[in-house]
């Protein structure tokens, strides 16, 4: 149990954590829906109220390097269990390079299920690009080139092409030196192709279950065959562009490689099947369609009976998948658990695209609630995000304003999934009004909290919104298409995020640090902090500042 501090008593009223999700502190306005948004309430707040710059990618979320971008996993991880843990691109990077994963029971097991029926396959689901958000197409190559190594005879990927972590229309980039190296490798009885994909907003990569038809449609596409036929993956590309005119990669639709009309690469029983992606979000539901008997979401038509692995256990509480290749991080002592063992009711609300973010991954990859915990989730539009940028702010709003006039509640957090989610569709103007509902949201939220005695944490778990374009390396401006239109970006950036102490009740007392080491991480003993509480001994240290 947290214990009282003697420094300070802590806030009268709750303390409430704001996640402006995909909400980064660009070097530049160039390119930047953040600037060229309307935004009284947030320019209000960076000019009136205390305000540092939190790192939230790389090191300082637990990925490789500094290279690596954060995202809503690692971000929310970092920010619920006040410390960092190496996460899922990190683990697997090492388990490979170790040989760890090779010797690893689950991977024995996949290898001997793909032997046990004589022309049995070995199949790779997941996204087809080196964003290290979801998944790195290295991880993929190391395990065909080790599928070869044991002897197996086919293996076969359904590549689900990415253009959200990495540049929009970037999938050829993948696809063609992948193709070369399947080619290459092909020798000696091995036979590995790619035998299916789609844009990861097509099908497959839905999460939250906001959109069980795309689950349906990847399962016909990989585990059935069904859907437009082609030569190769590089030929559906091109052709599926060339009917999609303007379609960025994401949002392609479905194609199966075939040979003479049949598909070279339908998942049967007797196979293995692996989904090399490392993070859960967007991994549970096909993974849901593979293993579980009863299941009831669609209609599979055939089953078959396969050794499943994921690249993770994507969830912890629920056991899925029950084979997996490397153990998540074991996230001990978040601030969830240990202000409900303090006592503190707890409140988390978001929309469906982020539900998952403030409660699943806040909580240390758990399903279940601690004792003390309320969750509310808005149901997202099932719609493109350019078109209702505002999405859910306005309901989001409505419920944390009841939850906290309720005064049931000391700690309170919500998540604004806009800026990340209208970012990633790579529409300027959408992203800007994205911004702006934001912005309105919070106008709303504040005179609330005020009225409760309360303070916000006011920060965003990484950058989006903040980079719309593609910059130019030498101009710093951002770079064009052939067309003279702006290369858009939808990944999310390496830019740092804010963190704003919104406090009108403690007389000017309070501000926050900044340090150069100053993360996400460090949000759990500050709101500890305004709490009147010592912070946990495994957590970072608070941010906060007495006057």
């Amino acid at each position: 149990m947290l214990q009282k501090l003697s420094t300070f008593a802590g806030v009268p009223g709750p303390v409430v954590i704001i996640v402006m999700d995909g909400y980064g502190l660009p070097k530049s306005d160039a390119g930047s829906a953040i600037a060229a948004a309307k935004k009284p309430t947030l320019d209000r707040l960076f000019a009136d109220y205390p305000n540092i710059r939190l790192r939230a990618h790389g090191t300082a979320v637990g990925m490789p390097s500094d290279d690596d971008m954060g995202n809503s996993e690692v971000g929310h991880n970092a920010i619920g269990a006040g410390q960092v843990y190496a996460q899922g691109a990190a683990l697997v990077a090492d388990a490979i390079a170790s040989g760890a994963i090779w010797r690893g029971e689950a991977w024995r097991e996949i290898v001997a299920g793909a032997r046990a029926k004589e022309g049995g396959t070995l199949h790779f689901i997941g996204l087809f690009s080196d964003g290290n958000v979801h998944s790195h197409i290295d991880h993929l190559k190391a395990m065909v080139v080790q599928a070869k190594a044991e002897g197996l005879p086919k293996v076969r990927i359904h590549a689900l092409l990415d253009g959200r972590d990495v540049p929009e229309t970037s999938a050829l980039e993948y696809v063609l030196p992948f193709e070369a190296f399947l080619a290459e490798v092909s020798s000696d009885g091995f036979d590995a192709r790619i035998a299916s994909g789609g844009g990861r907003q097509h099908i497959t990569m839905d999460r939250y279950d906001a959109n069980w038809p795309m689950v349906a449609a990847g399962w016909k596409t990989h585990v059935l065959g069904e859907g437009p036929q082609f030569a190769s993956a590089s030929e559906a590309v091109q052709a599926l562009r060339a009917q999609h005119p303007g379609t960025i990669d994401q949002d392609l639709p479905p194609f199966v490689i075939a040979d003479a009309g049949k598909p070279v690469g339908t998942i049967e029983d007797g196979d293995a099947v692996v989904f090399y992606n490392f993070r859960g979000d967007r991994a549970i539901e096909i993974t849901r369609a593979f293993e579980e008997a009863d299941f009831d979401k669609f209609d599979r038509v055939r089953v078959p009976r396969v050794t499943y692995a994921g690249m993770l256990q994507y969830d912890g509480d629920l056991k899925l998948p029950k084979r997996f290749l490397v153990a998540p991080p074991a996230i001990q002592n978040t601030m969830g658990e240990w202000f409900a063992k303090s006592g503190l009711a707890q409140y988390a609300c978001s929309e469906t695209q982020k539900f998952g973010h403030v409660t699943y991954f806040w909580n240390g990859n758990r399903s279940n609630r601690f004792d003390g915990e309320t969750w509310e989730e808005v149901p997202s539009d099932v719609v493109p995000f350019e078109q209702r940028p505002w999405m859910k702010a306005a309901e989001i709003t409505d419920a944390m304003v009841a939850a906290i006039r309720s005064g049931k509640y000391r700690v309170l957090r919500c998540n604004y999934a806009n800026g990340d989610m209208v970012g990633h569709t790579g529409n300027f103007r959408a992203a800007t009004m994205a911004v702006e509902a934001v912005d309105l949201a919070l106008s709303r939220l504040l005179p609330a909290i005020d009225a409760a005695g309360g303070v916000a944490l006011i920060t965003a778990d990484h950058g989006n919104a903040d980079e719309m374009y593609e910059l130019d390396k030498k101009t710093k401006l951002p770079a064009t298409n052939q067309d003279g239109s702006f290369k858009a970006k939808t990944a999310h950036t390496l830019n740092p995020v804010p963190l704003i102490l919104y406090d009108n009740v403690s007389g000017k007392r309070l501000g926050l640090r900044q340090s150069d080491t100053a993360g996400l991480s460090n949000l759990a003993a500050t709101t500890a902090h305004l709490l009147g509480l010592e912070k946990h001994a495994s957590w970072d240290d608070s941010l906060l500042e007495l006057r």
